[in-house]
């Protein structure tokens, strides 16, 4: 399903609203170590009104079981008007999908979209496509050679980034969010009616951490910046460019709340 024809809707991108607190919730956990470098970060831009998603949404749950790779999945908004209002989607996600083809150029907005490292972009059913576009990003300069780990501290999370590995790589920013691993949705209008569609690692807050300089830098997060009901799942990553302008992805860590 192609998104040109929702071009003209605008998103608004608020820097308070990535900045603040969605609610707060007690947490008793006990935070794994984060598997180390990760090869891959995979985005699926997705909406529960699109009839061609879920198999993409199923990939991304086969994918979320492989410890090298970290799926996310980012549910858009600009199809809510075709009878069926995406209970996960956030107008956030439809932005950052745009920010994303505007930097490449090709003005390639739809779904299922899956955009790997922060650079190429596939349709998000096609596993092998994936795989390729992981292999062609891993070429690129920089891209996951940074060391993030995460770590919990009472109430807070510790969030660290090592220096860069390679000496074209000397700035980004870090960005931690909240998700849910399995969230199951039974969908009773629009093209999926009578579905119940399981979308998996859904984003659910999203937070800047600060800004990285190619030096090893540290910073604290406390929990309840980023807790709320069905919060299971923390992920940092470290990304070149910035929100508006969003590039490779430079490093990411992945922790269970559990």
């Amino acid at each position: 399903m192609t998104a040109m024809m929702a071009s003209n809707l605008v998103s608004r991108w608020s820097g308070a609203l990535w900045s603040g607190a969605l609610g707060i919730c007690a947490i008793v956990a006990v935070i794994r170590p984060a598997e180390a470098d990760p090869r891959a970060v995979v985005e699926l831009f997705t909406s529960q009104g699109c009839s061609s998603c879920p198999p993409a949404d199923q990939v991304i749950g086969d994918l979320s079981n492989d410890p090298s790779i970290i799926a996310l999945s980012m549910p858009i908004d600009y199809w809510d008007y075709l009878g069926w209002k995406d209970t996960l989607a956030d107008s956030r996600f439809s932005a950052r999908q745009r920010a994303y083809s505007r930097m490449r150029g090709d003005r390639e907005v739809y779904t299922p979209q899956v955009v790997v490292n922060g650079s190429t972009h596939v349709i998000g059913s096609d596993r092998a496509g994936i795989e390729s576009a992981i292999g062609k990003t891993d070429n690129g300069t920089g891209v996951m050679s940074v060391p993030v780990t995460m770590s919990l501290a009472g109430k807070q999370i510790n969030v660290s980034v090592a220096a860069s590995k390679e000496s074209a790589v000397s700035h980004g920013e870090v960005w931690i969010c909240s998700i849910t691993k399995s969230v199951p949705i039974a969908i009773s209008r629009g093209e999926n009616r009578g579905q119940q569609i399981t979308y998996h690692n859904v984003v659910r807050n999203l937070l800047k951490v600060g800004d990285w300089n190619g030096r090893p830098e540290s910073w604290t997060v406390p929990l309840e910046n980023l807790t709320r009901d069905g919060v299971d799942g923390a992920v940092v990553y470290v990304q070149d460019g910035s929100r508006e302008k969003p590039g490779a992805m430079l490093g990411a860590a992945y922790t269970s709340l559990h």
